[in-house]
């Protein structure tokens, strides 16, 4: 799988294997990765060293003693290690677009563009060691995992993703400012903690959430964590408002409220509005150094894994 393409909601739906996905993912990425200007960044270890005679030959790379006949073993110390604490919205606005509309234009909804991103980055987690937690929220925290590094803790992880994709919206409103600081105050020691959301149900046109919620990023920076936000969208709808001039329903995905209107009629309006909360995020962020990305769901996963695989080697 190239690391530009998307995946086809369709194939998600038969496939059903968020493991395969993630590795096919994380696969292409590298292959993509070593044709580019980021090639000789290591996403399999932290570094080699000397193997010193009498200790356990268990992390020796056998193919470079087989070049150059010289005893080197993969180095795996805490010290050199990363934690990552991967957080993720799962409310009610998280589940657009619609099934229907997802097959229509082989898109993948926002919670699933972010449930295969999140599993990606935990496929790149484990191949470099480094130890990942996974924490799901809406209106309250409904998982808080603990950080680990082993293959088992991986496929437990995957599994609660799995299980989430499986899930109908249920109509959960978010709470993000009170998840972010309880989670927060959950993390006992320095990590990188990568949230996906698209934040609408927080600051769209809310000066007070919009407060609330960077009050809650500046907790984890105060406690020395470094953040890096996936500001998730469709960009062409949410963003654009690019629809057919034909009369539409919308539907609020968390309350069921339906409105009828021609788009052409507050394009250009709600245009403006998205663009200027996009503009006040970017601020904030800018003033918090905390890393904006911008995830489109129209685009790849390169979008998502990049802007951490640079992240991680300024870190380490």
């Amino acid at each position: 799988m190239p690391f530009e393409q998307l995946i086809d909601p369709s194939h998600l739906a038969q496939t059903g294997n968020l493991e395969l996905l993630a590795k096919q993912v994380v696969e292409g990425f590298i292959i993509g990765l070593h044709k580019s200007p980021f090639h000789g960044f290591s996403v399999e270890f932290a570094e080699h060293r000397l193997y010193n005679q009498g200790e356990s030959t268990r992390n020796m790379d056998w193919k470079v003693f087989a070049r150059s006949d010289k005893m080197f073993v993969k180095r795996y110390e805490e010290e050199t290690n990363l934690r990552c604490h991967i957080v993720m919205d799962i409310s009610s606005s998280m589940y657009y677009p619609d099934k229907q509309e997802q097959l229509h234009r082989k898109i993948l909804s926002k919670i699933q563009f972010s449930a295969v991103a999140a599993a990606a980055l935990m496929e790149l987690l484990r191949k470099q060691r480094d130890a990942f937690a996974l924490h799901l929220f809406a209106n309250e925290i409904e998982l808080n995992s603990q950080v680990r590094s082993t293959t088992q803790h991986y496929r437990l992880l995957i599994s609660h993703l799995e299980n989430l994709l499986k899930n109908e919206n249920q109509k959960k409103n978010t709470s993000a400012a009170d998840a972010i600081h309880l989670i927060a105050e959950s993390i006992h020691r320095r990590s990188l903690v990568v949230l996906f959301t698209d934040m609408l149900d927080d600051v769209i046109g809310d000066t007070e959430q919009m407060e609330k919620i960077f009050a809650a990023l500046q907790h984890l920076r105060y406690n020395k964590h470094e953040v890096i936000l996936f500001y998730v969208a469709d960009r062409k709808k949410e963003i654009e408002f690019e629809f057919e001039n034909r009369p539409y329903q919308f539907v609020d995905l968390e309350t069921g409220e339906k409105i009828k209107l021609q788009p052409t009629e507050l394009k250009k309006k709600y245009s403006e509005r998205m663009h200027q909360m996009e503009k006040e995020i970017k601020l904030r962020c800018g003033q918090n150094r905390i890393d904006l990305i911008e995830a489109d769901i129209n685009q790849g996963f390169q979008q998502i894994l990049t802007p951490y695989l640079l992240k991680r080697a300024r870190l380490m």
